[in-house]
């Protein structure tokens, strides 16, 4: 039986409007970039990682954007891991009047 604490990462989901991209970050303290697990999907993702033998951090997201999975990139420093990720579309948009 398994007797590790499980920890759902702590997210934040902004824009780059300038770049067309999410832009994500989650806390992951204590644990090496290697044991680190990332896997994109257009419409959403998943992280997992061990931080030794007492816990893990895991969790799923939806995105209310589609991306490109395969542009992505990632970067861990300091137990914050970020995600840019190029939005499909970005640049068509239909400006619809309010009445």
């Amino acid at each position: 039986m398994n007797n590790r604490t499980r920890y759902t990462p702590c997210a934040c989901f902004s824009h780059d409007d300038k770049d067309g991209r999410l832009k994500i970050e989650l806390e992951l303290p204590g644990v090496n970039k290697h044991d680190i697990s990332l896997d994109m999907r257009k419409d959403s993702f998943c992280v997992s990682a061990s931080r030794g033998e007492e816990a893990e951090y895991s969790g799923c997201y939806m995105l209310a954007h589609e991306i490109h999975p395969e542009k992505t990139e990632a970067k861990y420093e300091n137990g914050l891991l970020r995600i840019f990720a190029p939005l499909k579309d970005w640049e068509h948009k239909v400006s619809i009047p309010v009445q």
